[in-house]
């Protein structure tokens, strides 16, 4: 007896050929192929199974008012956001988180003053995710005292979130994060 050994769908199935061919060559009345599962090979248990987690990456919607954090193609969670106003607009285009910080100084880009981390003036909130720096100027995420601003063009040009919502973000990303803004 013949057996011919066929992977379907992940599992190896063994089909006695010979005795279907057989019986239909003597026109018996022979059954269709017999199948019998066989033992699945597994991994060895020693050994991680290694899955690709595709990289997290921000989109930010400025029209709409909202950042969309996806993990590869799959949207995860949008948040509310607003943007820069007329004059301080927020640039278009693709960057990276270059700087991530709690607590960060708040400097002025008109005068320079400073407002440190942590003071209730500081207009920055707790969390700090840079994404564009001219050198001079920074722009990134963060909280803001001011949570009736989220949803307009009110910002230099920032990206400003309700102060759990940046938290929240935070702990997700990471430097080298792709943040993609567009109209």
């Amino acid at each position: 007896m013949i057996k011919q050994l066929f992977a379907v769908a992940g599992v190896v199935v063994a089909i006695n050929v010979a005795t279907h061919q057989i019986a239909h060559q003597q026109n018996l009345s022979e059954s269709q192929p017999t199948v019998t599962q066989a033992a699945i090979p597994q991994p060895p248990t020693n050994q991680p199974v290694n899955r690709v987690t595709p990289p997290l990456r921000l989109k930010i919607q400025l029209n709409s008012r909202k950042v969309t954090l996806y993990q590869g193609e799959t949207p995860i969670k949008s948040y509310p956001i607003a943007v820069g106003r007329p004059g301080w607009e927020t640039p278009t285009g693709n960057f990276r988180v270059g700087q991530m910080l709690k607590n960060p100084t708040w400097i002025s880009p008109l005068t320079d003053e400073r407002i440190p981390g942590g003071h209730p003036e500081n207009p920055l909130g707790s969390y700090w995710i840079g994404f564009w720096s001219d050198g001079r100027n920074s722009i990134g995420f963060h909280g803001t005292p001011n949570s009736e601003s989220v949803g307009t063009a009110a910002s230099h040009g920032c990206i400003r979130m309700y102060n759990e919502d940046v938290e929240e973000l935070f702990s997700q990303v990471k430097l080298g994060t792709l943040v993609t803004v567009v109209e």
